[in-house]
């Protein structure tokens, strides 16, 4: 897709692409890179560079980006004297040596602007002002410290420091938001920058799917070009997807962000078209933007000019900060209609080009339209692993899941067994409560092999507590606790020691001698599923179990696995498998994870009549509050063979797979 995202970013009136560099996709062990297919870091550099773009590189290597882990590999919480992001030798040793190894291959290809390539900024670390801010002065020595670093590599381009206000001499600050005309960089002698325009929100399960309108979004580029602004970023101006486990803590497959290109790479109308004129504009007032600064007068009591004017060129922001009422302005001799909270731009100081409030291309729904592609499904029950199974472990307590697991799977077995003498007077009348306390983020309850209940948290509150009366019968029962991780946190104060599973507290209460702690219990632990040992999800793996079909397939049934085959449909338009009739799991095509399913996860939030003017937040503006957060999920066609494709879902809450369907976006 790279190419023809970045036509359509260039086709659109940019001219640097601006990208992130993933840490723990590029380095997932310890000194083993990985630098191919979606993450080939030169190859996407390059073809930026062919299509007549510069780039601007944000090394971090923190990139929070609702990204799991914030890009940081897992292994690198568990260097002995680890803390991130702080005066911490085994952290700095850590982040140089990757810092390093970044530059080193830019260089190696002679892709810094000043090599003749088309790097022309850098950044290091990542809105870290707010970190520092809380922690004192560890904080103000890391960023010292990570600027003295970057400058020491020298690639003879400027670096960057985001959100950071006390950034050294050296180093650009740049301002993150919805809106950025009252920022000023630390000294006169630096450009103002913008590297992050929030073109929408991310949508996290359980929320509500933010959109921002293009009015407003127009109106705060205006805004900050009239008062000084030289370089902005839209972020996202394509959002894309969270393929396989790269989410962060509760984040959607689905990362949109209500971009102008959409997840599916097509342009969403209006916004794309209204940002593309007014780019064109923007070019029109360079000349006079240029070589004067801005002389401000006041048009009415919310109303104002901002013009740039020099020997030989004029240009004029005429602006109306009045969010509910329209004003007419008279401004060189001549009248100005100006809608409420609307910028207008003449960039000859006369002729009126182009209004941020006044949107001339039309609004095209895109709709899912289903492709009718035939799916046949059969399914494999996931067994509930026992204590003696191969690969399990036992010891007395419990422990955190991701210490063990090293999030190479979301998934995580607690086994114990309770035994029940046959006087317990509960065996005749209520059945016992059973209490669960995990750090989250889901859990699956089984009692000796039946579901018995489900709770998850949200990325406001991702610990959880399991409470529900519990069937036991006198001898041996199985307790099994499937622990799932919903990705990683990626923002917060050394979130490195956040926790992840269950943890306890556990009581039985309704037994004769009151309530049971079975915190410190004999427990045993298993990694992740059997359907993922056996690699299931791949063609071969998917050869080595039996599975039932026809009227055997299983339904509404909590752990199993489902496959089938499908041809690719004829066009071109994205694809994507609608989900809404399953619960929670993952998918695969192809032996590729397209990523993690939670349509049962209804979004809450109030989705009311939104207005574009008025100040912008991430709660103002929202839709599918009642329905799935994410009901759809991206399909790459570059994943696709013409014929006998491979799907693998694995359901963890039970679902109805006939319902879900292959569908294609599009506007007809």
């Amino acid at each position: 897709m790279w190419p023809d995202l970045i036509q359509k970013a260039k086709d659109g009136g940019l001219d640097v692409i601006q990208t992130y560099v993933f840490w723990n996709g590029h380095e997932p062990s310890p000194g083993q890179y990985y630098f191919e297919d979606r993450y080939d870091l030169v190859k996407f550099i390059k073809v930026v560079q062919q299509a007549g773009l510069y780039v601007h590189l944000r090394i971090g290597p923190y990139v929070c980006a609702e990204w799991n882990f914030g890009g940081f590999p897992v292994w690198l919480k568990y260097v002995p004297g680890m803390v991130f992001r702080t005066d911490n030798e085994p952290f700095k040793a850590a982040m140089q040596k990757f810092t390093e190894k970044i530059v080193r291959m830019m260089k190696e290809e002679k892709l810094f602007e000043t090599q003749g390539g088309p790097i022309i900024l850098s950044q290091i670390e990542n809105e870290y002002g707010p970190i520092e801010w809380e922690i004192g002065a560890p904080g103000k020595a890391y960023t010292k410290w990570v600027a003295e670093m970057a400058q020491g590599l020298s690639t003879g381009v400027p670096w960057i420091m985001c959100k950071q206000d006390d950034a050294p001499n050296s180093i650009i600050n740049t301002c993150n938001g919805f809106y950025c005309e009252n920022f000023k960089p630390n000294s006169d002698n630096k450009p103002k920058m913008w590297t992050e325009n929030w073109t929408g929100w991310f949508t996290e399960f359980g929320g509500a799917v933010p959109y921002r309108p293009a009015e407003d979004i127009a109106l705060s580029v205006a805004r900050f070009i009239q008062n000084g602004g030289s370089f902005i970023n839209y972020y996202m101006y394509h959002g894309g997807t969270n393929f396989d486990r790269t989410a962060g803590e509760f984040i959607a497959t689905s990362y949109d962000y209500d971009a102008p290109l959409d997840e599916y790479g097509l342009p969403r109308e209006p916004k794309y078209s209204h940002l593309k004129r007014l780019h064109k504009v923007i070019k029109l007032c360079e000349p006079a933007l240029v070589s004067a600064d801005p002389t401000v007068t006041s048009l009415g009591d919310k109303q104002e000019a901002h013009v740039f004017k020099s020997k030989s060129s004029c240009a004029a922001f005429l602006s109306n900060y009045n969010t509910s009422s329209a004003a007419r302005v008279l401004f060189g001799g001549s009248t100005y209609d100006l809608p409420p909270w609307s910028v207008s731009i003449l960039p000859d100081c006369k002729t009126e080009y182009y209004n941020t409030a006044k949107v001339r291309t039309s609004s095209i729904h895109m709709k899912m339209v289903p492709t009718n592609t035939p799916f046949s499904w059969g399914s494999y029950n996931e067994e509930i692993p026992s204590a003696n199974d191969n690969g399990t472990f036992s010891q007395d307590g419990l422990v955190e899941q991701i210490s063990i697991t090293r999030d190479k799977t979301d998934y995580f077995w607690y086994l114990t067994d309770i035994t029940i003498s046959p006087d317990e007077k509960f065996l005749t009348g209520e059945d016992p409560l059973l209490t669960i306390g995990s750090a989250g983020h889901a859990l699956h309850v089984f009692v000796n092999g039946q579901l018995a209940g489900t709770a998850y948290g949200s990325l406001e509150k991702p610990k959880l507590t399991f409470s529900q009366k519990i069937k036991l019968h006198a001898g041996v029962n199985k307790l099994a606790l499937l622990s799932t991780a919903a990705g990683l946190p990626n923002v917060g104060v050394h979130y490195e020691t956040w926790n992840t599973g269950v943890l306890g507290p556990v009581t039985l209460n309704g037994v004769n001698s009151g309530t049971w702690d079975m915190t410190k219990w004999k427990w045993s632990y298993k990694i992740g599923t059997k359907g993922e040992a056996l690699s299931v999800h791949t063609l071969a793996g998917s050869s080595t179990v039996e599975w039932k079909e026809g009227s055997l397939v299983a339904k509404k049934q909590p752990l199993t696995w489902y496959k089938s085959t499908f041809d690719s449909p004829t066009g071109n338009e994205p694809l994507a498998l609608d989900m809404n009739t399953m619960g929670k799991g993952q998918m695969w095509i192809n032996g590729q994870n397209i990523g993690r399913h939670w349509p049962a996860y209804t979004a809450r939030g109030k989705c009311e009549r939104c207005s574009y003017a008025g100040t912008f937040t991430e709660k103002k503006c929202l839709s599918n509050c009642g329905e799935a957060s994410q009901r759809w999920y991206h399909v790459p066609r570059s994943w696709l063979k013409p014929t006998n494709n491979l799907v693998i879902v694995l359901e963890e809450w039970g679902g109805e797979p006939n319902g879900i369907s292959l569908v294609k976006r599009t506007a007809k």
